[in-house]
C-alpha cells in the first residue's frame, strides 16, 4: 500500500512540470495588424535613430496571412535610404520560426515632436523666453526646421523678427553676443604662465566661446581672440 502511494506521488511530481509548460505556452492565433505595424515602426525608429513619436501608416492595405502561430515575428529586411513622408520598405514574416510572408509595403511615416510657435509677434533682439512662444505638435517629416519645445534658452536672442502664430526655426535663434562690433573690450594675452591684460576695439559680434578680430588701440595690429565674458576676450599665444 505504501508503495503505491509513493509511485502516485512520484509519477504526480513528475507530470506537474509538463502540464505546467502546456499551460505556459501561449494558444495560436492570427498575426494581428496591429502588431505587424508596431513592429515595423519600433524598427523603423531604432534604425534611423528617430526623436520623437514615429507613425506608420500603409497605403496600401496589408491583410495578415492566413493561418496561426503562437509566437510570429516581423523583421524589416530592406530599410529606405532615409527616413520620409513616403517610403518603400521590404519585410519578413515569420510564425513559430516558419515564413510565413515576405514583401515590399509603401508606407506614410510621421514623425510627431512638440515645437515652438510664436505667441504673440517677437522683435529682432529680445532674448529668448517661453513665455512668449506655444507649444504646438506637428509632423517634421513636413516641417522640417521646427524649434523643438525642448530646445533654448536666455543665453539665447531672437535674430530676426518673428510673426504671431509662425513656427519657429532654428534660424530663428543666435547667440546672445557678449561682445558687440565697436566695444572697447578688455583683452587678457596668456602665454604658459604669464598674462596681461589690454584694450582692443572689438571688429565684430561675438557669443561665448567665438573666435573674432580685434584692434589694438594702441599699435592697431589685428589679433584674434575667444570670447570668454560681457566685454572680455582672451588671447593665446
Amino acid at each position: 500500500m505504501k508503495a503505491a502511494v509513493l509511485i502516485a506521488l512520484v509519477c504526480s511530481l513528475l507530470a506537474a512540470p509538463a502540464a505546467s509548460r502546456a499551460a505556459a505556452a501561449a494558444p495560436a492565433a492570427p498575426c494581428e495588424a496591429g502588431f505587424f505595424r508596431a513592429e515595423l515602426e519600433r524598427q523603423m525608429s531604432a534604425h534611423f535613430g528617430l526623436e520623437g513619436d514615429f507613425q506608420l501608416d500603409f497605403l496600401r492595405p496589408w491583410t495578415p496571412p492566413s493561418g496561426a502561430a503562437a509566437r510570429w515575428e516581423v523583421s524589416v529586411s530592406e530599410y529606405p535610404s532615409v527616413a520620409a513622408s513616403i517610403m518603400t520598405l521590404r519585410f519578413e514574416l515569420l510564425g513559430d520560426g516558419i515564413p510565413f510572408e515576405s514583401g515590399s509595403l509603401l508606407v506614410r511615416g510621421c514623425l510627431w515632436r512638440d515645437v515652438w510657435f510664436a505667441r504673440e509677434p517677437i522683435q529682432a533682439g529680445e532674448t529668448f523666453s517661453p513665455g512668449l512662444l506655444a507649444i504646438q505638435r506637428v509632423d517634421c517629416f513636413r516641417s522640417h526646421d521646427g524649434l523643438p519645445a525642448s530646445a533654448g534658452d536666455r543665453s539665447m536672442i531672437f535674430s530676426r523678427d518673428v510673426a504671431a502664430d509662425r513656427m519657429l526655426t532654428w534660424h530663428d535663434l543666435s547667440k546672445r553676443p557678449l561682445v558687440r562690433k565697436g566695444a572697447l573690450v578688455e583683452v587678457t594675452a596668456r602665454e604658459g604662465e604669464l598674462y596681461v591684460t589690454m584694450k582692443a576695439l572689438a571688429l565684430q559680434n561675438g557669443a561665448s566661446g567665438d573666435i573674432i578680430t580685434l584692434r589694438n588701440i594702441e599699435s592697431h595690429n589685428e589679433i584674434s581672440g575667444q570670447v570668454i565674458a560681457d566685454n572680455r576676450v582672451e588671447v593665446h599665444f
